[in-house]
């Protein structure tokens, strides 16, 4: 085994041998002699250099020198030419801080020539008049020094003139005065019980309700035209016109038609059910206004509520009044409200009463119209008479049409918008029309009024 690994290692460099050229030899026997003659030759010469004289030492290190000085000047462009590349950006925001230096100089300048200004200021103001007004010109220049309760006496002297600034009529606004109701808690409602529940038309209920607290409903009063807010707890409330006369004393009663959900709410209320009630609401009708005038009332619908009310309390004070006449009318016989009570108004000797329906009915013995052809018809004399009307917007807007070509002035037609009434305090903002609210600037507005404010919504 021993012998055959030597023949093996023996045969291996014999192998490599024949692969060489004879011209790669030369070559590298040629290249291993120049490198050795290199060698012998700098030997002598760096041994001469040392035995040489200083001068041919620095002239040697000086050709060093030269030699290596080529490299750092071909390298000492690149950061020349970056520091001169990056100049200019350090030139242009090297200004910024100028500028923004000089912007501030003449405020700190101001201030530090502040104090320098105000003695300047007050030898200005000392040739001013003496006396008493002398000292009143110097409080008005400083008003950071007056006190507290001076600033507080000038805004309480500004608020009334605002609060009075003319109208366009030349009258002035009147500050609101709190009513009773908004002692406390005005969103909070006073307890009620359901006394009576009457089913006047299809969609129209009458609940009459009287207060739980005695002594609230012993002290409870209002005018006609006034509203109130009837609430069902756990449902909402919704506004309504108190149509019993204030001279009703047992019980407040409401008209109510059904169109949503509060109001069907209230419409399956019966007796002995709790209510809520915030009343009374609203600016009333003007009724000491009339006295001593004819008074012509209009109702259609379920606008015969707020009209309920004013006609009774007139005809309580009939004495006071001039000729008191009525129209009221309806889709049919079966929509009339206050049926029960239409037969007592058409025997009344006082009352002038005229009912009409829009369509003929078997055995209606009244007129047949809508309600503006029917006043037309009747030719009203506007001489000293007071025109007030309610009921559906469509049936309001065309009525003051035909009252305008009776000749009745604006200012003595009178009639109600309860319309979008929400909270009933001025708060919510809902019922703002034309920078009035109907909750108290009315719901009871004159035709000259309501010229003046742009068309409800």
């Amino acid at each position: 085994m021993a012998t055959k690994r030597t023949k093996t290692t023996t045969k291996k460099p014999a192998a490599a041998k024949p692969k060489a050229s004879t011209a790669t030899k030369t070559t590298r026997s040629t290249a291993s002699k120049s490198a050795a003659q290199k060698k012998k030759v700098a030997a002598p010469v760096t041994e001469e250099a040392a035995v040489a004289s200083p001068v041919q030492a620095e002239e040697q290190q000086a050709l060093q020198t030269a030699a290596a000085a080529p490299v750092v000047r071909e390298e000492a462009p690149a950061p020349q030419v970056r520091k001169e590349a990056e100049a200019p950006v350090l030139k242009e925001e090297a200004p910024a801080p100028q500028v923004r230096e000089e912007a501030e100089a003449p405020a700190v300048s101001k201030a530090d020539n502040a104090p320098e200004e105000a003695p300047a200021a007050q030898e200005a103001q000392e040739p001013a008049p003496e006396g008493a007004d002398a000292p009143a010109a110097a409080q008005s220049n400083a008003p950071a020094q007056e006190p507290q309760s001076d600033i507080k006496e000038a805004k309480a002297a500004v608020k009334p003139k605002i609060a009075l600034t003319p109208k366009s009529d030349g009258s002035k606004l009147t500050p609101v005065v709190a009513r009773p109701i908004t002692a406390g808690n005005p969103y909070r409602p006073m307890e009620a019980t359901v006394l009576e529940v009457i089913q006047e038309t299809p969609n129209i209920k009458t609940i009459r309700v009287t207060l739980d607290d005695p002594e609230k409903a012993r002290n409870f009063t209002y005018e006609p035209g006034q509203v109130g807010q009837l609430s069902v707890f756990g449902a909402g409330e919704s506004t309504f016109v108190i149509n019993s006369p204030p001279s009703q004393k047992d019980y407040l009663q409401f008209s109510v038609m059904l169109t949503g959900e509060v109001t069907q709410a209230i419409h399956n209320l019966c007796k002995g059910d709790k209510v809520g009630v915030r009343a009374p609401l609203g600016r009333p009708f003007p009724y000491e206004l009339w006295k001593g005038k004819n008074i012509f009332f209009i109702g259609g619908g379920i606008g015969m509520a707020p009209i309920r009310t004013i006609m009774l309390h007139v005809l309580e004070h009939k004495e006071d009044y001039g000729t008191i006449s009525l129209l009221y009318g309806g889709r049919s016989p079966q929509d009339m409200a206050y049926s029960y009570e239409l037969k007592d108004w058409m025997e009344r000797p006082d009352l002038d009463c005229t009912l009409t329906i829009d369509r003929e009915a078997e055995g209606w013995p009244h007129k047949v119209g809508l309600i503006p052809n029917v006043l037309r018809e009747l030719n009203p004399s506007p001489d000293n008479c007071i025109a007030v009307l309610c009921g559906p917007p469509i049936m309001i807007k065309f009525t003051l049409q035909a009252l305008d070509e009776l000749k009745f002035p604006h200012e003595n037609v009178y009639t109600t918008l309860e319309k979008r009434m929400k909270c009933g305090i001025g708060i919510c903002g809902r019922c703002g029309i034309g920078g009035k609210y109907v909750c108290l600037d009315g719901p009871v507005f004159s035709q000259k009024e309501l010229d003046e404010l742009p068309p409800e919504l």
